[in-house]
């Protein structure tokens, strides 16, 4: 604590030499001859500066204030309650043990030495804790005392209280104990004085601080203000002087005299301004000497100006004589004299012969001040005349040569006439209407697209007479002028351009596009867009609906949701259903997709059968349909819903040749009870579906929140499966294979199991399902195979290792590869490897599954069956491919020696792989009766809890003996015999 507040010293003696340093340094910028903006920026930046220190020296006080205060209540207060909690701790330790001292039940002595035990540590950590946040070393001295003097009591106690429980214990000990007490309590006494004397010495010593932080504060803004003041009469003196000077240089030159005299500046902003103005005071005496030179050649260059011109210029007196003619006037004038004859514009009648001028165009203009024509001269060109008379009484012709123009002229004439027969042959209809509303121009496909005779639309009409012809021509149905004028009156009022599309009433579609123009009028286009608006309104009806079944799709169907939880209210619920249909891959893939997609047209069309015209049937994707129920008034309506559409989807359909009977299953939520928000509502349904599918398919289920939790505990089962690979947390047990006829174990079974840390062992019905549906068994049998191959590779080649096989690997194309992979980097040999698929293999691609089962057999593995009879049992699974082994699953061996059917079907199947040249194993094996009645039956191979649970590959070698050592001849000859 001394050394916080003796650092805060030191901080705050520094303050005062930085002020002094920053000020000098300023002080010798301000004396350094720069310009005023630097003075300026060094003013600003000083105070800047001093202001800076100032705040940010106040800021650490408070800041060292806020520390004090924060280490005086950690250090100081929590040093003593902790102290002070100390005390209460060993005054309950005491109080426990005289109560031990009073009970003879050995279950409340127990009890209060437990308490006496949990005290002591508590003053044990209450005292470490007020040591640590001590602030001398006699107060951690006394925390050391009361912690041994603690300890001591505590190691008497117990002997006494021993003591007392034989009945043997003394006074002396007695009163040594008290006397630890009183030492205790004394030490904890003198650490509470110790750290509150300390909370004091630094409470004075923090207050100091904060009186030095004050008084200094107080002189800093003194200096600041003095500083500020220097600056201030440092900077007046810089500038007023200067100024004074400038002004009366500015007010001579603002009179006119050019000779006055600036003196020069210093080098700062003022003196930069004097020199400015003594330049300016040049260069205006320079301008004025360059007008008086520009007005005397003035009429030289216009002299030139006029002999240069492609103009010709003719100055006739009043007498009509050529006063002035330049060189272009007189070319003219030689290829005709009469263009300088005054009589033709006096009589308006110009005559000549055909080689000399042709006038034309006569009196353009014809006031008395100015007339113009056109004359063709005898070479072809053409001149534009113009005549105007001076003040003097005479006449200034010009002559201008308009070859070019009157070329242009022809040449758009000429484009005219090509625009008209584009706009003609155009495929839109065009209208222009000028500034004042009135027709301009307007196309022949127009009035081909609103039905109009070209003969009665004519420029000059307004834009409410063309919509009346076309109303006229009934293209607009019920609707009036009026109507029309109101729809595109912000066009015709010119607030904007903009295109709308118009309905006519034989079914077009028109775009009609309104552009306004530079001159205030505007273009309208019109475009027959009914084939392209026919297009894009399939194309957004497809964008929103099932190319398949037409029904709405997922996007639609959500929209229909928000717009059925917008109109929740009484009496208006509604319940969202989610459809699967059962069994429709198998379908599929059995008859082809396109029974498939009729199939999916028709569960549609009856699913449309089933529900009102308010209500809506989607298809979501695939085999998924969903439907909107509204107007739900109670649940019962929906349970019958639900139960017409499982029976009617489930009756029989005939579709291209094929009898086809296809299920579903149904969830269903209700809303808003079971939801408030589409994703909420259709998730909530889709559970109800996922429990219906878990029941038993071909049902119906309404969602309850346990489902929710449920399907919570899945997806928790599901990350935790994902992280089980890199976690290594998968290991494989080994079920021993028994063979009957050797007497002697023939292989072992490699069985999954997964040591979850905080799960415990997963059982492999609940994650093996789960890791197919997530698409992880691909990876995990993977690395089954690849584990269980190198971990067999170490046993005697006389045992074999099986491996079961999942649906899921056998349609991976690549599984022989990695069977193939497994082997190699194993080095186990083909025929050791024993691969155990289920019936359910054969049921999808069965072609090329049966061609996988040849080309893995070729390579030397061996092929078996795995619970046979407990699914289809089709025969022609067997005939099809010569499986090395057929397992008859433990339903059958389990109740072979309860009901004769069960002996009857296994006697069926042995006999049924004899044929076949196939080996049978039995499959749970658990009793020796159980063990006979399948040897009796003629069962090759066993396996079951009778011979040995699933063990890890440490335990097989002790298996193995004990299997060896455990039945013995006797025992296999009671077996018999029984």
């Amino acid at each position: 604590m001394s050394l916080f507040i003796d650092r805060i010293a030191r901080q705050t003696r520094a303050v005062p030499g930085t002020l002094r340093s920053m000020v000098g340094c300023l002080s010798n910028l301000l004396a350094l001859r720069g310009s005023i903006r630097i003075g300026i920026w060094t003013f600003c930046l000083a105070m800047s500066a001093v202001a800076a220190a100032l705040g940010g020296y106040a800021t650490l006080g408070i800041r060292h204030a806020g520390d004090l205060v924060t280490r005086t209540f950690d250090e100081s207060l929590m040093s003593i309650n902790y102290a002070r909690a100390a005390g209460a701790d060993f005054a309950a330790m005491r109080v426990a043990s005289a109560q031990r001292l009073l009970t003879k039940d050995r279950s409340i002595r127990a009890r209060l030495d437990a308490e006496i035990g949990e005290l002591a540590k508590s003053l044990s950590e209450d005292v470490t804790i007020a040591a640590e946040r001590s602030q001398s070393a006699r107060a951690e001295k006394a925390a050391a005392k009361v912690q041994e003097a603690a300890s001591a009591w505590l190691a008497l106690h117990r002997p006494i209280q021993s003591a007392i429980d034989e009945r043997a214990s003394s006074n002396a000990q007695d009163v040594e104990l008290d006397q630890y007490s009183k030492t205790v309590n004394q030490q904890i006494e003198l650490l509470v004085n110790y750290t509150a004397g300390d909370g004091f010495l630094f409470r004075q010593r923090a207050l100091a601080a904060i009186e030095r932080d004050l008084q200094l504060n107080i002189a800093g803004l003194a200096l600041a203000l003095l500083l500020s003041a220097l600056f201030s009469w440092i900077l007046v003196r810089r500038i007023i002087g200067p100024v004074a000077i400038a002004s009366k240089a500015a007010t001579s030159i603002a009179d006119g005299d050019l000779n006055t005299d600036i003196p020069n500046g210093g080098g700062d902003e003022l003196g930069t301004l004097l020199s400015a103005m003594g330049r300016m005071r040049d260069n205006i005496r320079s301008m004025v000497d360059r007008e008086v030179a520009q007005r005397r050649s003035a009429q030289a260059r216009l002299s030139d100006a006029l002999e240069n011109s492609r103009e010709g210029v003719v100055l006739l007196d009043g007498d009509g004589e050529i006063a002035l003619a330049n060189s272009r006037a007189s070319e003219f004038i030689r290829c005709s004299p009469q263009l300088v004859h005054p009589d033709p514009w006096r009589s308006r009648v110009w005559t000549g012969d055909s080689s000399s001028l042709s006038l034309v165009h006569r009196d353009i203009l014809g006031d008395s001040e100015g007339m113009e024509a056109e004359a063709q001269l005898p070479d072809g060109r053409w001149l534009r005349v113009s005549r105007s008379l001076t003040q003097e009484g005479g006449v200034m012709l010009v002559y201008s040569d308009i070859t070019g123009l009157k070329q242009q002229k022809a040449e758009l004439h000429a484009t005219n006439l090509r625009l008209d027969a584009a706009l003609t042959h155009m495929s839109q209809g065009l209208c222009l209407y000028g500034r004042e509303g009135r027709l301009q121009v307007v196309n022949r496909r127009f009035c081909e697209i609103f039905d109009i005779s070209p003969e009665l639309v004519r420029p000059g009409m307004t834009f409410e007479d063309v919509l009346r012809l076309s109303v006229a021509a009934g293209n607009h149905g019920s609707q009036t002028v009026a109507d029309l004028l109101a729809e595109c009156e912000e066009f015709l009022a010119r607030r904007k351009s903009g295109n709308y599309l118009q309905n006519l009433s034989d079914g077009r579609v028109v775009s009609i596009a309104h552009r306004s123009t530079p001159d205030g009028g505007w273009l309208i286009s019109c475009e027959d867009v009914t084939e392209q608006h026919r297009a894009q309104s399939q194309i957004a009806f497809m964008a929103r609906h099932d190319a398949l079944t037409r029904l709405p799709n997922r996007s639609l169907f959500a929209e229909r949701i928000e717009q059925a939880l917008a109109g929740t209210g009484p009496g208006a619920d509604f319940a969202v259903f989610c459809i699967d249909l059962d069994n429709f891959k198998q379908i599929n893939d059995t008859l082809g997709h396109p029974v498939g997609d009729g199939l999916l047209c028709a569960v549609a069309e009856r699913l449309e059968a089933c529900v009102r015209e308010v209500d809506t049937v989607a298809r979501l994707g695939g085999d998924e349909f969903a439907i909107i129920q509204t107007e739900v008034r109670t649940a019962e309506e929906t349970e019958r819903l639900a139960q017409r559409i499982v029976e009617r989807v489930g009756a029989p359909y005939e579709l291209k040749g094929h009898r086809v009977n296809v299920g579903c299953s149904i969830g269903i939520c209700l809303a808003p009870g079971d939801g408030t928000t589409r994703e909420t509502l259709l998730k909530n349904a889709d559970l109800a579906l996922y429990r219906s599918k878990m029941d038993g398919r071909g049902r119906w289920r309404f969602f309850e929140p346990a489902m929710d939790v449920t399907a919570q505990n899945r997806r928790a089962l599901e990350i935790d499966l994902r992280e089980a690979m890199e976690k290594d947390e998968f290991a494989l047990f080994y079920q021993p294979v028994y063979n009957l006829r050797t007497d002697r174990i023939s292989g072992f079974e490699a069985l999954l199991r997964w040591q979850h840390p905080s799960r415990g062992l997963v059982p492999p019905d609940q994650f093996i399902p789960l890791a197919e549906e997530i698409g992880l068994i691909a990876p995990l049998g993977e690395w089954v195979l690849n584990r269980a191959c190198e971990q067999a590779a170490s046993w005697p080649n006389e045992f074999k290792v099986a491996v079961n096989v999942s649906p899921t690997q056998f349609r991976d194309p690549s599984l022989t590869n990695v069977i193939a992979d497994a082997l190699a980097m194993s080095g186990l040999a083909p025929h050791r490897l024993e691969l155990e698929i289920t019936e359910s293999v054969l049921l999808g691609n069965n072609s090329e599954t049966i061609a996988m089962l040849h080309e893995l057999k070729a390579r030397g593995l061996r092929i078996a069956l795995d619970d046979f009879g407990t699914g289809y049992s089709s025969l022609s699974y067997l005939r099809s491919f010569p499986f090395d082994k057929i397992k008859i699953d433990q339903c059958f061996v389990r109740d072979a020696t309860a009901t004769k059917g069960s002996k009857l079907i296994v006697r069926a199947i042995t006999s049924l792989a004899r044929s076949l040249g196939m080996t049978t194993t039995a499959e749970g094996v658990e009793t020796v009766e159980q063990l006979n009645e399948m040897k009796a039956e003629g069962c090759n191979e066993a396996q079951g809890f009778l011979f040995s649970r699933p063990v890890p590959p440490t335990e097989l070698a002790s298996t193995i003996l004990t299997l060896r050592n455990a039945l013995k001849r006797s025992e296999w000859s009671r077996a018999r015999a029984s």
